[in-house]
């Protein structure tokens, strides 16, 4: 890294971290801000070359830290390596997370630890890191990407929604805390999105595109891009500054809708428009 600082005054001259950013739902959160004028330190467990080159192509400053985003170590590290080199933090969005199909009498509890450890921990440990930061300067905005899975349950991801769940829990106890010291935090509940980070998921036979389809009143997948503006908006204090401790859903009205299939596809015309994003989905990420 190096030890210049960003140029505040091109921009928003606002500096915000992202993990999980390779790909998919953090890759897009990335360009997004970007495009909005932050600064951007990239955090992955991989390094993510392409998503740095995306984001510097747009004139914005940015670096990646590479880890582990459940070791204390590394998340101390990030933050010591924001302070030095931005001097400020304006918004933290902890989308890294990993996903897990397995009906809940065969999940092992090396399973059960991980995904907790990277889906909750991970989240905890930046958030009050970064927080930190934060809360000296008196503003900030953390944007946790919890899911619809920790709005209801889904068979056979106990894992998986026990650390959305979660998610939600500590996104509302933070925004408690932290909200009269001039820091928000916020959730944004995905449905299913178009990603590359789930591929396995479709594979394994857990589910098919209709099965995602057919439930969702507005008849297709999210793209990232659905779930990077809903992002960009409750990181925003000019748009969204008296929002705070809310879980977004953007499912497409997935959690609003309790009527049966054959009721729901009565609504539609036969082909509902695909603004996915992709013509052929290729995976879905939740």
């Amino acid at each position: 890294m190096t030890d210049h600082m960003p140029e505040i005054g091109s921009g928003t001259g606002c500096v915000a971290v992202v993990t999980g950013v390779a790909q998919g739902i953090g890759r897009r959160v990335a360009e997004v801000l970007a495009a909005e004028g932050y600064a951007l330190v990239l955090a992955d467990i991989v390094a993510p070359v392409d998503t740095l080159a995306a984001v510097r192509a747009t004139g914005a400053d940015a670096v990646a830290v590479v880890g582990d985003i459940a070791s204390e170590a590394y998340v101390s590290g990030l933050a010591d390596q924001v302070r030095e080199r931005f001097g400020r933090v304006d918004a933290l969005v902890n989308n890294a997370g990993v996903s897990l199909l397995v009906p809940a009498e065969e999940t092992t509890a090396d399973q059960w630890r991980r995904v907790l450890d990277v889906n909750l921990t991970g989240p905890f440990l930046l958030s009050r890191a970064v927080g930190r930061l934060m809360l000296a300067a008196g503003g900030g905005s953390i944007v946790n990407i919890a899911s619809i899975a920790g709005l209801h349950g889904v068979s056979d991801r106990a894992a998986y929604n026990a650390s959305k769940h979660g998610l939600i829990g500590l996104t509302r106890t933070l925004a408690g805390e932290w909200g009269g010291r001039g820091v928000r935090v916020n959730a944004v509940c995905p449905g299913w999105v178009k990603t590359e980070m789930d591929a396995a998921d479709q594979a394994s036979g857990g589910y098919t595109d209709e099965d995602i389809v057919e439930r969702v009143p507005m008849g297709r997948f999210a793209a990232p891009d659905d779930i990077a503006q809903a992002v960009a908006f409750l990181a925003d204090p000019a748009r969204s500054g008296f929002v705070n401790g809310t879980a977004l859903p953007v499912d497409g009205g997935w959690t609003a809708d309790a009527s049966w299939t054959s009721l729901r596809l009565r609504k539609r015309p036969d082909s509902p428009p695909d603004r996915s994003g992709s013509s052929t989905p290729e995976n879905a990420k939740r």
